[in-house]
């Protein structure tokens, strides 16, 4: 089958990437407990990741085509491999921060890379459009494994313990393993450059990329969609990053169960972004990304109340743990399908060789809600509450309704 391989390189190279860039929030729970650091101090550490995120994108998506794709997934491989085997040997927050920056800059490159690869291996918009959910699905299979497998090397009994780090031994030798295997990938990249698109005077645009990716600030829809993408990861987020923490905290969980729970906002993202993917075929995407941002401040509002007056001697396991830590994570069913559908619908918009450029500006954004989010969130959680904090997330869905309808409206006129 062609592009077999360069498919499942893909597909592996996400998952991984969903177990080392979204352990963020097991890994600030723990630091809380084995280097005795703050919530607002731990909170930067999704800073470290986002911002090396928006910085690299800014230099990848102008000069990843000329470079190569594969190339860069490679070397965001081999950076990982480092940084994994650093983190046992030296333990310590700045270990740990560092550590965050090496994710933020790989994931950039391979999701500028990756992002442009699916316009390369797709033949249309509605092929695209399920690539990109079935890949952002199988991402959060990789997020809901990194959750089990953090949560088997997390001693409860000891929270200080750094025994939790051996798990970056095995990821080292992932990160490995999947560069060997890309290695023999082979990968058509001739359609990456404009000579291949539609609009041949763009070549001696194309021939500096930045100035390409801000040509693309010429188009309205462009602030629109930005502004939907960097709302949409903001609450993504906001409750990814600060689940675990809350489960302890709030819910009164033990370490690892804190971590174990988790996995199910993780799972409903999965199923939701595998799911709503067929739905599109017959549903309007506005129609179901407005019921979504209903059910998901439906579910805010109803759930929190719940999480209040918590006993922490009743809860030891699974049978007893708070009926709210099962419910609130079922957000993440309809927050799926929102962050990729509103990405296939802008990049199936442009033409392929604009791909990486937009891909840049959206990894940027994507990574500057993210960190704003996980801020404001911890900054909350830690001054007033963490029921508080969540309460927030009602603001950004809020405007997120008519920020969706002016994109909808917009993409009409393309």
């Amino acid at each position: 089958m062609k592009n077999s391989r360069i498919t499942i390189s893909v597909f592996l190279l996400y998952f991984l990437f969903a177990i080392l860039l979204n352990s963020v929030g097991t890994v600030i729970l723990q630091v809380i407990h084995s280097f005795n650091v703050d919530k607002t101090n731990a909170s930067a550490l999704e800073a470290f990741k986002d911002l090396s995120i928006a910085g690299a994108s800014f230099m990848a998506a102008a000069f990843l085509p000329r470079f190569g794709y594969r190339k860069s997934m490679l070397m965001a491989l081999a950076i990982m491999a480092v940084a994994c085997i650093a983190m046992p040997f030296f333990p310590g927050f700045s270990t740990t921060k560092l550590f965050f920056m090496c994710c933020g800059i790989s994931f950039a490159l391979v999701k500028v890379s990756v992002y442009s690869t699916i316009g390369l291996i797709t033949n249309d918009a509605k092929q695209h459009g399920q690539y990109m959910n079935m890949l952002e699905g199988f991402f959060m299979l990789g997020v809901l494994s990194g959750y089990w497998l953090f949560s088997q090397f997390i001693d409860s009994t000891h929270p200080e313990s750094h025994a939790w780090l051996a798990v970056y031994s095995l990821l080292a030798t992932a990160c490995i393993a999947l560069f060997l295997f890309l290695l023999g990938s082979p990968l058509d990249e001739s359609l990456a450059h404009p000579v291949a698109g539609d609009n041949a005077n763009d070549v001696t645009i194309h021939s500096v990329g930045f100035v390409l990716m801000l040509k693309l600030f010429a188009k309205p829809i462009v602030y629109v969609f930005l502004l939907a993408a960097f709302l949409s990861v903001l609450v993504e987020q906001g409750i990814t990053s600060w689940l675990p923490t809350f489960n302890n905290e709030i819910m009164k969980l033990p370490l690892s169960l804190s971590v174990q729970v988790t996995s199910i906002l993780a799972a409903s993202t999965a199923i939701g972004r595998m799911g709503f993917g067929l739905l599109l075929k017959k549903i309007n995407w506005y129609t179901l990304l407005a019921i979504c941002l209903t059910c998901m401040g439906s579910l805010v509002l109803l759930t929190l109340p719940l999480t209040q007056g918590i006993d922490a001697s009743e809860v030891t396991g699974w049978r007893n743990a708070p009926i709210a830590a099962f419910i609130f994570p079922l957000i993440g069913l309809f927050m799926a399908p929102i962050y990729p559908v509103i990405n296939s619908l802008i990049l199936s918009a442009l033409p392929k060789y604009q791909h990486s450029s937009m891909t840049g500006l959206i990894v940027i954004f994507s990574a500057l809600g993210g960190t704003t989010g996980s801020l404001i969130t911890g900054f909350v959680f830690s001054h007033f509450s963490g029921q508080a904090a969540f309460y927030l997330t009602l603001i950004p869905l809020g405007v997120m309704l008519p920020t969706l309808w002016k994109l909808k409206h917009e993409l009409s006129r393309c």
